[in-house]
């Protein structure tokens, strides 16, 4: 998964969302730690489209 920063809103709605926990909100930026298992909420719930698998 990664992170388009330019379309990126900085809305916390993949953050809120991740069940692993391994996306965070911070200095206006998302964050991806190890762990990512795939689930594609992040994607599905990003109003901006901000995230591709």
């Amino acid at each position: 998964m990664r992170i388009l920063a330019e379309q990126c809103g900085y809305c916390g709605a993949c953050v809120a969302v991740c069940p692993q926990n391994i996306l965070e909100l911070s200095d206006m930026k998302v964050t991806v730690h190890d762990g990512c298992e795939k689930c594609d909420f992040c994607l599905v719930v990003c109003p901006l489209g901000a995230i591709r698998s």
